[in-house]
């Protein structure tokens, strides 16, 4: 029996997933003939061909992005820059292979051009009239399941919220039921809905008169949690244990598998599995390419400038954290008339005699973080993420800053989410570092390809200079 057993929790696949599958590829098909029918009056066999290789590529790697999970609690927005990732990325594949094959002037660049523009917008059409007809029929009753939250606790309150925001969801929901005194909480206004005892709750479930129970105690409360799963087994309902993992911080967590044993990490990078790793470093590898290739001239004039304004070598190495917390050397122009890269190093300040006239140009500018594109194409950093700190500022900090290391699950960039939103400069206040910290964290929680994306437009605009940079 323990051979059978694939874990102790199971995730609930989509039962709709094959008729998404089926829509997809269909939709991929049709398209390609209406415009090949449209053009030429036939499809012909090199399209043919190409419709099915790119139809399996596109299943491929709609698995690496996980396309075909449930999408019932997203947003129509997730699932459409989702569906569109897969895409693009489908599109690349093939195009590269048709390049490197030497078959792509087999096609009509019209009939080719249309098919490629076309089919993501209906791919993802479809998917939202799909949506809309699903809501419209649990909002009408139709597959609705009635649901109750045993345990009025902040977690069971913040269940309650998604349900009543998802009508989508398809799910009634009948109330609280808890046998402690509500008035503990600091707002008991913030629930509503018929709340009764516990015994009520398993009679109602006993009778068969509610679908899914979600219990949602804190987890040191396992005697009663036990004792209500066990009456609960006598039940026909879905039970649901609704875990108080938010009193942890979570930083990016994930389920995963040790053998039959679930596990669920508290802090994790985002930055698991081929599609986001390979994502990302793609990303990097072209940005810092082209970024280098623009702004070469850029940096001559610089190293002359920096060379003409002081003596002392053009770059300055500085031992940093990078991911993990492994030590990495990262370049900058030297600005400064003194190399520190000891134990103990001195933030600039406010007219700080140890920069030089030149070098406080280009550090109220950001100029002098040029040279770490090329820490970026050697893989030590990242375009965007974490500015990286001196080691013994991160020796100093992690002992006074709350999850200060946790930033350090990621590589550090050269632009971030703390830069964009004003912290740079120097962070002479605990208070100031807490804050640039908070919006590193904030950063690894919400990563996503499209974030990366903002946080480089708004650097262009507004996170080249500061006030506090000196």
């Amino acid at each position: 029996m323990g051979n059978e057993r694939n874990g102790l929790v199971r995730s609930h696949e989509f039962e709709l997933a094959l008729v998404y599958r089926i829509t997809d590829l269909v939709i991929i098909f049709a398209t390609l003939a209406g415009f090949a029918w449209w053009r030429t009056g036939q499809v012909d066999d090199d399209f043919q061909m190409l419709a099915i290789g790119l139809g399996i590529v596109f299943l491929i790697v709609a698995e690496s992005f996980t396309l075909y999970r449930s999408w019932r609690i997203a947003s129509v927005k997730e699932q459409a820059k989702v569906t569109l990732s897969v895409w693009l990325v489908t599109v690349a594949v093939i195009l590269a292979s048709n390049y490197f094959l030497k078959v792509s002037d087999n096609y009509s660049r019209l009939v080719l051009g249309g098919w490629l523009l076309v089919t993501p917008i209906a791919l993802i059409v479809w998917r939202i009239v799909f949506r809309e007809i699903l809501a419209l029929l649990r909002q009408t009753g139709y597959n609705t399941r009635k649901a109750l939250i045993i345990g009025v606790s902040e977690t069971g309150l913040r269940l309650q919220q998604e349900l009543i925001a998802n009508p989508d969801l398809g799910l009634v929901f009948m109330g609280f039921f808890d046998d402690r005194d509500c008035a503990r909480l600091a707002d008991d206004s913030k629930y509503f809905g018929p709340v009764g005892r516990v015994s009520q709750a398993l009679d109602l479930a006993k009778s068969g008169q509610v679908d899914h129970v979600y219990v949602a105690l804190p987890m040191h409360a396992k005697g009663r949690i036990s004792g209500y799963l066990k009456q609960l087994s006598d039940t026909t309902c879905t039970t649901f244990i609704v875990p108080d993992f938010f009193t942890y911080n979570l930083i990016h967590s994930r389920w995963s598998s040790l053998g039959n044993i679930q596990t669920v990490s508290v802090f994790d990078s985002p930055f698991r599995g081929l599609a986001s790793v390979f994502t990302k470093r793609v990303q990097d590898i072209i940005l810092a390419s082209i970024i280098l290739l623009l702004i070469s001239p850029v940096l001559i004039a610089l190293a002359i400038g920096v060379k003409l304004s002081s003596p002392g070598p053009i770059l300055f190495k500085q031992d940093r954290y990078g991911l993990d917390g492994r030590r990495i050397r990262v370049w900058k122009f030297r600005s400064m008339k003194v190399m520190e890269n000891g134990g103990k190093v001195t933030q600039a300040t406010q007219n700080d005699p140890r920069v030089t006239r030149f070098g406080s140009f280009i550090r109220r500018t950001s100029l002098d973080e040029l040279p770490q594109f090329f820490n970026v194409l050697m893989g030590s950093m990242s375009i965007v993420g974490p500015r990286p700190h001196a080691v013994a500022h991160n020796e100093e900090y992690r002992q006074v800053v709350d999850r200060y290391m946790l930033r350090h699950k990621v590589k550090p960039g050269i632009t971030g989410w703390a830069q964009i939103n004003g912290c740079r400069g120097e962070t002479d206040t605990l208070d100031k570092m807490e804050r640039r910290i908070a919006y590193d964290l904030e950063y690894i929680q919400l990563w996503s390809l499209w974030m990366d994306i903002k946080i480089v437009y708004l650097t262009i605009f507004k996170g080249f200079r500061s006030e506090q940079a000196y």
